[in-house]
């Protein structure tokens, strides 16, 4: 299996295993545990999918996706209460899947385009869609209101690796150099609290304020 491969799978398992966790959190029962490692496994990959053009989306062509996330879910289920904080390994598991997901995300956009621009934001869509998706659904504050930073460690670990793949370092190293990149900035930002600088306005007046 190559490099982009295993990231592929390793990915979607991660990514699943989170939304397992988020199940758990609620205390879903298994086809709950089973729902949100699905949608949270595969939901980025089929939005760039669709938004690539690319149908039928990269599961229905190859089930083992489905399969891979069913069974984190169902191991999820019967070990999640072994842990001690569920929500921190959520959030480093959510790390590492979008690490690799927006190497991979970015991986297939230029292979479908060639274009630079759109492997970044396929690379950052896939990475950050999933996350997204399982925060709404589990009703869990979502990763974009967090103060930390999350998109943009996809956004630069999409382009670091698209840059690699531009000067022809080939597609191991461009792949090492994306993850770690994304990783880096993700997990500092867990770990020292990182965010980015927001401007100095005041907070928005509710909507029934508004219209009296």
């Amino acid at each position: 299996m190559s490099l982009l491969g295993f990231l592929d799978y390793a990915g979607v398992a991660v990514f699943a295993a989170t939304g397992a966790l988020s199940a758990s959190r609620k205390e879903l029962d298994l086809i709950g545990f089973l729902f949100l490692a699905l949608v949270t496994g595969i939901g980025g990959g089929t939005m760039r999918d669709v938004v690539l053009g690319s149908l039928p989306v990269f599961w229905v062509i190859n089930p083992d996706y489905v399969l891979v996330c069913a069974s984190v879910g169902v191991l999820v289920f019967f070990t999640a209460h072994m842990l001690e904080s569920r929500y921190r390994l959520l959030v480093w598991l959510d790390a590492i899947g979008l690490s690799a997901y927006c190497v991979m995300g970015a991986a297939k956009g230029y292979v479908a385009t060639g274009s630079p621009t759109v492997a970044v934001v396929t690379g950052t869509l896939t990475a950050a869609c999933g996350g997204i998706l399982r925060d709404i659904i589990a009703g869990e504050p979502s990763v974009l209101l967090r103060p930390e930073i999350y998109v943009t460690a996809a956004l630069a670990g999409a382009t670091v690796f698209t840059a690699a793949t531009e000067f022809d370092l080939g597609t191991h190293t461009a792949s090492v150099f994306g993850a770690l990149t994304a990783f880096a900035i993700r997990g500092g930002a867990l770990r020292f609290g990182w965010s980015l600088p927001r401007p100095n306005s005041r907070p928005g007046r509710p909507p029934d304020d508004v219209m009296k």
